[in-house]
């Protein structure tokens, strides 16, 4: 399946602690190259995120965000640290046995001695499993998109193979007559301006036009070039290189094919063909 490198993706879950939102956006690009942004308490879990999408994506500049937001009523909420707080208790009793004497030790003072009051404390483990799960079921999403976009590049690219394919047949069946009118042409020429050559002569000049207009070659090799687009564009796994050197394969032919041409027939052929393959190279880069 074609797959493109340009998706957008984008998943919120809640968690009892706060909402997790992952955001993933990935656009052409040689090779792979991730960006990744975390919260800081969601930083150790980098690595994973990485590792994911290396086994799920091969090219493309991928740029992965992941936002946390807590709950406010879990913000809102006091614990008291009952350990710390017996310690003070039986503290202040040892205190009193040794001063032998009886100290006020209230209930706000309590409060106030650091460490008393503090705010719930969660499983950091859990929040970043949570996190984890979320991002690979982003991810997914992610692909699934590139492959929806790398289907309609697909169709683009057969789309344009077969109208050159058009174009090339056409030649094919008008290059003979091309040439005996060329051939013509010329003995016409020679004939009005009451020019004399020898048999020899002249059977080499028309050789050698004919030679130089002959495009048979560039046509064939046209034909084999756009089967072998078809033939990697059926291909499973990343293909959008191998696409682009047959853009430039084609591209070579073509421009071999217009400075061949003599007539202006042939050329308007060779410019639209040019048309169509750079037509397909631009849409070649956004291909895995």
């Amino acid at each position: 399946m074609t797959a493109s490198m340009t998706a957008f993706a984008r998943q919120q879950a809640q968690t009892n602690w706060g909402s997790l939102i992952w955001e993933i956006r990935s656009v052409n690009h040689r090779y792979l190259e991730i960006s990744v942004w975390l919260p800081e308490v969601f930083r150790s879990m980098e690595g994973s995120v990485r590792e994911v999408i290396r086994r799920k994506l091969d090219r493309g500049k991928v740029e992965c965000q992941l936002r946390f937001r807590a709950n406010e009523s879990v913000n809102d909420q006091l614990e008291i640290n009952t350990p710390l707080v017996e310690q003070l208790i039986a503290a202040n009793q040892k205190i009193q046995q040794q001063l032998d004497t009886e100290t006020t030790f209230s209930t706000m003072d309590l409060l106030r001695w650091p460490g008393v009051i503090g705010q719930p404390q969660h499983d950091p483990s859990e929040t970043e499993s949570a996190a984890l799960a979320l991002f690979r079921k982003t991810l997914d999403d992610l692909v699934a998109a590139r492959q929806r976009e790398g289907a309609d590049l697909e169709g683009f690219l057969r789309e344009r193979v077969q109208s050159i394919r058009t174009i090339v047949n056409g030649l094919h069946i008008s290059i003979p007559e091309i040439l005996s009118a060329q051939q013509q042409s010329l003995l016409q020429r020679l004939e009005d301006l009451k020019v004399e050559m020898e048999s020899a002569r002249l059977g080499q000049e028309v050789a050698l036009l004919i030679s130089k207009a002959d495009v048979e070659e560039e046509l064939d090799r046209l034909v084999s070039h756009l089967e072998e687009v078809e033939r990697v564009l059926t291909i499973t796994g990343p293909k959008g290189r191998r696409l682009d050197f047959l853009m430039q394969e084609l591209n070579r032919e073509a421009n071999t094919l217009s400075s061949k041409a003599v007539v202006a027939e042939t050329t308007r052929d060779a410019v639209e063909i040019k048309v169509l393959i750079e037509q397909m190279r631009e849409q070649v880069q956004n291909i895995e």
